[in-house]
């Protein structure tokens, strides 16, 4: 491994040792909590174009393998950890961490302080910055900072064409503006044929599917990205039942009326509680998002808010009086992450007339 550094654009910098990818990476920094679930992590397209760091010290303590993988690929533009484990131990271990970021092509800065970052996040909220060699003079730093922010991620994650799972009972319409994998497993475990459409399909060719649900997935990004994907939500909205998760929860709000606001440092990880306000229970999430919506923004809207987060009393879920519709800003799969959110996918059954 050579020499690198994280650079922020407030100047700070940290090194480390740095290996996994031939490139520099610029992005948005951010952190998250998880304390296992590293490769679900990687491969989840919601931190398409970040460079993530892990604040839990060991990473990579039982390798990888492909089945753990929730996207195609990995979209982060850098990583950064405190501790490589270069000796994984699991019986389903196939190849090291190191080696799964080389073929991944991640950008990787290892034995840093990632407290001291956490810690710099949570202060300021997120930030721009790069990883580079050690050696990379400041005017080159300079100039990588200066590049423009990156945009509408959901373009780069989405499928490009439509394709089927499953062969149960239930039809459900999936708009995959970066979906995870594990999230269309759990469709398909709970009896549903699956229909996944690239994120920009006209509300028109969903609808002549004739699905009994739609579902609106987690992405990347800042909602109000996708003007044309909250366009044909509008379109949608009342002709089927409508489940959303994150990047669908908020999409489905600005269709709604509803705001939406970038937060300082977002929910990132798979400890996240939430209360549903139903029923008075605490639940224990995977989150991944920046955004968020706007509980002001809901006051005259015939919108009832259902979740919020135990920590920042942030809306985490939303319910919609006047069509079939429902949101969690979480991720019920939990992938990786704790159970017991099932109860979310069986409503959205029961909405469809699935019973139980």
């Amino acid at each position: 491994m050579k020499k690198g550094k994280l650079v922020l654009k407030d100047g700070s910098v940290y090194e480390g040792a740095l290996f996994g990818g031939n490139r520099n990476a610029i992005g948005e920094v951010v952190f998250t909590t998880g304390m296992s679930g590293y490769q679900e992590t990687l491969t989840d397209p919601s931190f398409c174009d970040q460079i993530v760091v892990m604040t839990y010290p060991l990473v990579g303590n039982y390798g990888c393998n492909p089945v753990f993988n929730q996207g195609k690929r990995c979209f982060f533009q850098g990583y950064v950890i405190g501790d490589l484990c270069d000796c994984p131990s699991n019986w389903r271990n196939e190849q090291s961490l190191e080696q799964f970021l080389e073929e991944q092509n991640v950008p990787t800065l290892v034995g840093v302080d990632t407290r001291a970052i956490t810690r710099k996040l949570r202060k300021y909220g997120v930030i721009q910055g790069v990883i580079v060699p050690a050696d990379m003079p400041e005017a080159e730093v300079q100039a990588l900072l200066a590049m423009p922010e990156v945009h509408n991620q959901v373009k780069t994650v989405t499928t490009p064409e439509i394709y089927t799972m499953g062969d149960g009972r239930l039809h459900v319409a999936v708009m995959d503006y970066g979906i995870k994998q594990n999230i269309l497993n759990y469709l398909v475990s709970f009896g549903c044929h699956l229909t996944v459409f690239p994120a920009y399909t006209s509300a028109e060719e969903v609808l002549r599917y004739n699905p009994d649900g739609i579902f609106l997935s987690n992405g990347p990004g800042d909602p109000k990205d996708l003007p044309e994907c909250i366009e044909q939500i509008k379109k949608m909205m009342g002709k089927k039942p409508i489940f959303g998760i994150c990047l669908g929860n908020q999409l489905l709000g600005l269709a709604n009326g509803a705001d939406t606001y970038k937060m300082k440092f977002g929910h990132r990880g798979i400890n996240q509680p939430v209360k549903d306000l139903q029923t008075g229970k605490i639940y224990i999430s995977s989150q991944n998002h920046g955004y968020a919506i706007d509980e002001k923004s809901l006051e005259g809207k015939n919108i009832r808010v259902t979740h919020i987060s135990c920590n920042d009393g942030t809306i985490e879920g939303v319910e919609y009086l006047d069509h079939p519709s429902f949101t969690v800003q979480y991720h019920p799969e939990a992938c990786p992450g704790p159970g017991g959110h099932e109860y979310l996918f069986q409503r959205f059954i029961d909405l469809m007339g699935g019973g139980k």
